[in-house]
C-alpha cells in the first residue's frame, strides 16, 4: 500500500525545508514533497492536519540485550520500544553474550532484526575482542558483515596504545570509534556523582575528572591519528569544553549525550531510587546548563539515548549493588520537547541532533525527506500530553527514572520503509 501524509508540518533539515505540505510515499520511498497532493483510491492516507512530520528518529546508542540477556530485552521488544518513540533507525552496542566481536555475531543480530524487528537495526562492533580491552578486533570483517561503528561501551579502552591502534585500524574502514570515557581508576567503587549529595547520602561517588581525563586523552589519540572518535554520553562541563577546543583545532570528533543528562541532576538520586543510577551519573545543574549550552551552540552533535534495560529484581538491589543504566527509547522525545519549550533548542535543532546529525556522524543515507530517500518518516503530536507509566512501556523493563512525570508530545506515526509500523499507541 502507498501512503500520502496530507498537510503536515514538515521539519527537515537536510533541504533546509520547514512548513505544511504533503509527502507521496511509493514503493517504500519518498516520491514527491508538494502542497495539495491528490488523494488516490491506492494510497493509504495520513492526516496529518496540526502534526510535525520529520525524517525518521536515529537512535546512536541503545542496548538491545540480544544475544544473552534477552530476560532484560530482546530485539523484537526493543525495536517496539523505539518505534514507540519515534526511532526507525537504532544503533545497538556490542556488550551482549556473546560479546559483538566478530561477523557471527553481527549476522545473528540482523537475521534477528530483519525477521523480529520493526524497525532498522544496525550493529555496533566491538573494539577489543570481548569488551576486554586488549587485542583489536578484526574491524574489516565486522563491516563488512554490516556493522557501522565500534565501541567497548559499557567498558572503556583503558590501555592507550590499544585505542591508538583501534582508531588507526578503524580509520581504515571509515568507522566511527565510539569511546565510553571513564578513567576506572578514578571511578572505582562509585556509584553516584561525586559531590554534596554522594556525601550526604554516605555514597562512594564518580568525579567529573574520571570523563574528563578519558575525554581528554582520546582528542588526543584522535589528534595524532586522524581516526574519527566520538564521544558517547557526555555529562560534564569539563568535556564540552575539551569537545569545544578540539573542533577549533580541526581534530575528528563527534559526541552525544543524553536526555537524562539535560534534565535531571543527581539531586534525583535522593531517596535512593536505583533507576537514577547510570553510568556516567547525573551530575549538577552547572554540568546540566553546559551541556545544552554545547547542544544549542553545535559543540555536541547527536542526542542519543543509552537505553540500558534491566531486570525488576536486578534494580531492586541495594543502591550500590544495582547495575547502571535506564530505559530511554519512549521517553526520550517529550524531554526534548521540554527544551524546546524552554527556548534551549528549537524544533530544526531537534531534528538535526536525533536525526540529521546522527545519520551523518554514521555515513549512512537517512536523516531526510528528500525525493527518493527511503521513507523512514515520524509523525508527531506536540500538544498531546500524556503521563509515563511504567505499565505501558514496549519495552521488556521498565527502569525508568520518569515514572508518573507528565509529557507534552506523543508520536502518532513510526514509518519504516513506507511501511507503518506504529500506530496512535500500537
Amino acid at each position: 500500500m502507498n501512503l500520502l501524509i496530507k498537510n503536515g508540518h514538515i521539519i527537515d533539515p537536510a533541504d533546509n525545508r520547514e512548513g505544511i505540505a504533503d509527502i507521496l510515499i511509493q514503493d517504500g520511498r519518498i516520491m514527491q514533497v508538494d502542497q495539495n497532493i491528490p488523494v488516490s483510491p491506492d494510497v493509504e492516507l495520513i492526516d496529518a492536519t496540526g502534526q510535525l512530520v520529520v525524517p525518521g528518529l536515529i537512535d546512536m546508542h541503545t542496548h538491545l540485550r540480544e544475544p544473552g540477556y534477552e530476560y532484560k530485552e530482546t530485539i523484537q521488544t526493543g525495536t517496539m520500544s523505539a518505534a514507540a518513540g519515534g526511532f526507525t533507525t537504532v544503533c545497538c552496542m556490542p556488550n551482549t553474550k556473546p560479546v559483538n566481536d566478530s561477523q557471527s555475531v553481527t549476522e545473528f543480530i540482523l537475521h534477528k532484526a530483519s525477521t523480529e524487528g520493526v524497525v532498522n537495526v544496525l550493529p555496533v562492533g566491538a573494539i577489543t575482542k570481548g569488551c576486554n580491552g586488549d587485542e583489536i578486533t578484526e574491524m574489516g570483517e565486522l563491516k563488512k558483515a554490516g556493522c557501522i561503528a565500534v565501541s567497548d561501551d559499557g567498558k572503556p579502552v583503558m590501555n592507550s596504545l590499544v585505542m591508538r591502534r583501534a582508531l588507526e585500524y578503524a580509520k581504515m574502514f571509515k568507522l566511527p570509534v565510539i569511546s565510553h570515557c571513564e578513567d576506572l581508576s578514578l571511578s572505582k567503587d562509585g556509584v553516584i556523582n561525586e559531590g554534596r549529595i554522594s556525601t550526604e547520602l554516605g555514597l562512594m561517588g564518580i568525579p567529573n575528572a574520571s570523563e574528563d581525563v578519558m575525554v581528554s586523552r582520546d582528542i588526543a589519540l584522535a589528534e595524532l591519528t586522524g581516526g574519527h572518535i566520538h564521544i558517547a554520553h557526555v555529562s560534564t562541563r569539563g568535556t564540552v569544553d575539551l569537545i569545544l577546543r578540539a573542533k577549533e583545532n580541526g581534530i575528528n570528533v563527534t559526541s552525544e549525550t543524553c536526555p537524562h543528562y539535560l534534565v535531571l541532576t543527581d539531586d534525583a538520586v535522593r531517596g535512593y531510587n536505583t533507576n537514577t543510577k547510570m553510568k556516567p551519573p547525573l551530575r549538577t545543574w552547572k554540568d546540566v546548563e553546559a551541556v545544552r549550552k554545547g547542544l544549542h551552540d553545535g559543540t555536541i552533535d547527536a542526542i542519543a539515548t543509552d537505553h540500558a534495560p534491566h531486570s525488576q529484581e536486578e534494580k531492586e538491589r541495594e543502591f550500590d549493588y544495582a547495575p547502571f543504566g535506564i530505559v530511554g527509547l519512549e521517553t526520550a522525545l517529550p524531554l526534548i520537547f521540554r527544551l524546546v519549550e524552554e527556548g534551549v533548542l528549537t524544533l530544526r535543532e531537534l531534528v538535526l541532533m536525533m536525526s540529521l546529525n546522527p545519520a551523518r556522524i554514521l555515513g549512512i543515507d537517512k536523516g531526510n525527506l528528500g525525493i527518493g530517500a527511503t521513507a523512514d518518516i515520524t509523525v508527531i503530536n506536540p500538544n498531546t500530553t500524556w503521563v509515563v507509566e511504567t505499565v505501558n512501556l514496549k519495552s521488556k523493563s521498565k527502569n525508568t527514572p520518569f515514572e508518573g512525570w507528565k509529557m507534552r508530545g506523543k508520536v502518532s506515526y513510526t514509518i519504516v520503509g513506507g511501511r507503518v509500523v506504529y500506530r496512535n499507541g500500537r
